[in-house]
């Protein structure tokens, strides 16, 4: 990924960093790069999507796995993939950096609260719901009302809400990924099951070998799992991006 004035350039495609509460991250590149995305998902979901980043991210993987098999230019033409925001400029934003990649006939930005899509669009049923939720519950709130909105789940957004959501509007299937701060495992593992969720993966990320994770990427569908999949994501040692981080952004960021 490289940065200029307000675009950052992945290798795929660039996105306008200029008019979203919330930027592009490290957080949403992770879940982009690491969520599960399988063959047969034809109908995602990006709840959250600020620049829309995740999205293009998810369109890029699913393009690529897609290409690699026979009617390509078809069946790619089934994959849709909603992305919604309840801020305006976000959005807006969201749906020009769709319109300027390489698969915007199959990504469509709404401005939309998640209860505003949900009775908008009653029958969509998703194999994959992905999103970088508000997490700072017990922080201070940002001074800036649509930054606030879009980090506080005082203010809007929470996890809780997408996995009501997920629990009606995931197909037999399908998969809700979410990125959080590691000290939210318990939570969400709880609100998950009482949702009829159940934790299939984990990705516990940490930036040094010395350091314990500071965010993880969880994942949940309907089946009930024993053993789900617990993995550890180093991005850096003695000052060097690891092999295993650059291998997971080799398809994205311009210098891996």
């Amino acid at each position: 990924m490289e940065k200029s004035i307000n675009i950052f350039r992945f290798k795929q495609f660039s996105v306008k960093n200029e008019r979203s509460a919330m930027k592009v991250n490290t957080d949403g590149v992770l879940l982009g790069a690491a969520m599960t995305v399988r063959p047969d998902d034809r109908c995602l979901l990006d709840i959250g999507t600020g620049t829309g980043t995740i999205a293009l991210m998810a369109a890029q993987r699913m393009a690529d796995v897609i290409t690699s098999l026979r009617g390509a230019e078809a069946t790619w033409q089934s994959v849709g993939i909603d992305a919604i925001d309840i801020d305006e400029p976000s959005a807006t934003e969201a749906a020009t950096n769709f319109a300027e990649s390489p698969w915007t006939e199959s990504l469509h930005a709404h401005n939309l609260s998640l209860n505003e899509f949900a009775a908008g669009f009653p029958e969509k049923k998703y194999d994959l719901i992905f999103s970088n939720p508000p997490y700072f519950e017990d922080s201070l709130t940002a001074p800036d009302e649509r930054k606030s909105t879009a980090r506080h789940t005082s203010e809007g957004l929470s996890y809780r809400d997408i996995f009501e959501f997920a629990k009606e509007r995931l197909t037999e299937n399908g998969r809700v990924s979410f990125v959080l701060p590691a000290d939210q495992e318990a939570a969400l593992c709880r609100y998950g099951r009482m949702s009829g969720l159940h934790l299939f993966r984990i990705l516990r990320v940490r930036t040094v070998p010395r350091k314990d994770p500071s965010r993880i990427i969880a994942e949940f569908s309907r089946v009930r799992t024993e053993n789900p999949q617990d993995e550890m994501l180093t991005i850096q040692n003695e000052g060097k991006y690891t092999q295993e981080y650059l291998s997971l952004m080799r398809d994205f960021y311009l210098f891996a």
